[in-house]
């Protein structure tokens, strides 16, 4: 399996999803500048989090606009599955692979802590990994996470199953007091139409290893590791 790790000026946690996929596939992904024009092949992109060009103008916005960016939707919509995570999410809704937007936290906060997750879609390669409405606990970290659409647009992600995850307490039950960010419909990450492009606030990659406080996370590279092997 060969992986792309998108790196912007302002990234922050391109390495941490580097170790966190060179563990799972036992080998180093390629670190691609947004510069570039183009990819190598890769049966995995990554879009990580951080604070792409600081944020400035509209989060994601003009990450957006990278060059490489251009090479990332095309290969995206051929099938190449993406994954974009907080910053990386942010740039894929700009970037008009996944619907909606992500609004400043509900409280005007950075937010930064450890949240449970219920797993609502396992049809994927991101989530097969997981049972259906299994909790899990990733971490968040980020100023403008608050997922918003219309009334339309959310029925119709519910109705297509393009709700991956969403904000829950330790029971899996979804309630504004497990929501950190004013989220609509404590909703954590949507997929593309062919649940092939993924974009998530939590971050996974910083719960990928035992050192960190736990695994939970790691169960999404490993997976992804050995659906794309083949």
């Amino acid at each position: 399996m060969n992986a792309a790790v998108i790196v912007f000026p302002g990234s922050n946690c391109d390495r941490d999803v580097k170790v966190a996929l060179a563990a799972s596939m036992g080998r180093d992904p390629t670190m691609v500048w947004h510069g570039e024009a183009g990819l190598p092949e890769t049966d995995l992109i990554v879009v990580p989090g951080g604070f792409s060009y600081g944020d400035y103008l509209r989060a994601g916005a003009m990450a957006a606009h990278s060059p490489v960016m251009r090479e990332v939707v095309k290969r995206a919509r051929v099938g190449v599955p993406v994954l974009g995570i907080c910053n990386g999410f942010q740039i894929l809704i700009e970037a008009g692979l996944l619907p909606g937007a992500l609004l400043r936290n509900a409280g005007l906060k950075f937010v930064c802590k450890d949240v449970w997750l219920r797993i609502d879609q396992t049809d994927s390669p991101f989530t097969s990994v997981y049972r259906r409405d299994q909790v899990i606990r990733i971490p968040i970290a980020h100023n403008d996470g608050n997922y918003f659409a219309d009334d339309e647009t959310l029925d119709r992600l519910e109705g297509d199953g393009r709700i991956a995850m969403r904000y829950a307490a330790p029971d899996g039950s979804v309630d504004a007091a497990s929501n950190p960010n004013g989220s609509a419909r404590n909703i954590a990450g949507v997929f593309d139409a062919g649940r092939k492009v993924l974009g998530m606030m939590p971050h996974p990659e910083r719960l990928a290893e035992e050192a960190l406080g736990g695994t939970d996370g790691r169960a999404m590279f490993d997976r992804l590791a050995a659906a794309l092997a083949g």
